[in-house]
């Protein structure tokens, strides 16, 4: 990455890091992808429980076979095409040691802004888990909650339709129509203005675009 933008992305990324901290919530900025990566395995105990909520930032990090070295057990939904076994781990997720994911938009006064399809990834960054570590590329920040809205709108929500192949409106016309498909994967909106009550969560910024 050019130096300029390097330097642009560490003060937007521990700003919003500040004022996360702030808000209660544990956070640190880390400049590029190692690093992050190494910080993640760090935060994470051997031998835990770790749940993954679907995150392509998490899934770009490519840490499950370094979670299997340190004993970790592995919680994952995607790519399980029995509906029951993948909801059966869905579940395990909620009560799992440490919950991984990313957030569909960061606030730079330090909120986090999620949408949903099912609601299991923003249940089990609210309540339940050991430990919640959230994982955010320097492009999930944005000005305000109405900003946050339109990432989902207008880049995070059509660009997963498409991955997921959900055939909705949004793979065909780049944008959110608010659908009623039977298919649609916008259902819940969460906003976690602080840490939630008893809730051990950690957010690490990256110095990189990450994910969608």
């Amino acid at each position: 990455m050019d130096q300029n933008l390097q330097l642009h992305a560490a003060i937007i990324g521990q700003k919003t890091a500040d004022a996360l901290v702030k808000k209660g919530f544990s956070a640190e900025y880390l400049a590029d992808q190692d690093e992050a990566r190494k910080r993640l395995l760090e935060l994470i105990p051997d031998g835990s429980g770790v749940g993954m909520g679907g995150s392509m930032t998490i899934k770009f990090m490519d840490i499950k076979g370094a979670l299997e070295k340190k004993g970790c057990t592995i919680y994952d939904h995607n790519g399980i095409a029995d509906p029951e076994e993948a909801n059966a781990i869905r579940i395990k997720q909620l009560t799992c040691d440490v919950f991984l994911c990313s957030a569909n938009a960061i606030t730079k006064d330090g909120r986090l802004y999620n949408v949903d399809g099912r609601g299991n990834r923003v249940a089990a960054m609210i309540f339940g888990p050991g430990k919640v570590i959230v994982v955010a590329g320097i492009n999930k920040i944005v000005n305000d909650l109405e900003s946050a809205d339109e990432r989902v709108r207008m880049l995070a929500g059509p660009i997963n339709n498409i991955r997921l192949n959900t055939g909705n409106p949004c793979t065909k016309t780049g944008v959110c129509a608010d659908c009623a498909a039977p298919g649609r994967i916008c259902n819940i909106a969460t906003i976690l203005h602080r840490r939630p009550s008893g809730a051990n969560i950690t957010v690490l910024l990256v110095g990189e675009a990450l994910g969608y």
